[in-house]
């Protein structure tokens, strides 16, 4: 009985630190899916925690059987469970599901980075998949994409530096 107890508390924790939080999903109070990585990014990733009658002292079932993750290796897939279960066996009696996720998304670059990227040029997916010895580089933070004319408008209204010129925001009193 006392191993439903910390299941209950657990599942009051993960409610509220993953309340608003889009990645988070609770299939039912013993499982849960949690999405590692942006939508749309290529090297996103589901885990999937279920809990049995006797966790935390039991390990949780992982699964990376989600839909989502079809585009995902198997060979990859088997790693990030394995290196997933490193940590479980570390936490054993333990509420860990908290723990798993951010472990997952702490190492989310470490576990993809054998994913070959589809991409639709293929010199760059000759790069990525022809070195795969080499660390993938510090990931680039997307900038916003601007049109042409939000850029001669931007241009428009900034100087050569690209701040905008003394008194942009300024009241005309007289008027």
């Amino acid at each position: 009985m006392a191993a439903n107890e910390d299941q209950e508390m657990e599942l009051e924790a993960l409610r509220s630190i993953y309340e608003g939080d889009l990645c988070f999903r609770e299939l039912s109070p013993v499982s849960f899916q949690y999405r590692i990585g942006e939508s749309g990014d290529p090297k996103a990733f589901l885990i999937e925690v279920s809990w049995p009658e006797t966790y935390p002292q039991t390990a949780p079932v992982i699964s990376m059987d989600a839909f989502f993750n079809n585009t995902i290796s198997s060979a990859i897939k088997q790693s990030i469970l394995e290196k997933l279960m490193v940590e479980v066996e570390a936490n054993l009696g333990t509420a860990m599901t908290y723990t798993l996720f951010e472990y997952a998304k702490d190492n989310k670059e470490v576990f993809m980075e054998n994913q070959p990227v589809n991409t639709v040029t293929s010199v760059s997916n000759n790069i990525s998949t022809g070195t795969p010895d080499v660390p993938p580089s510090k990931k680039k933070e997307k900038k916003e994409q601007l049109s042409k004319t939000q850029k001669r408008k931007l241009a428009d209204k900034t100087d050569n530096k690209g701040e905008l010129p003394r008194g942009w925001n300024w009241v005309d009193v007289i008027k």
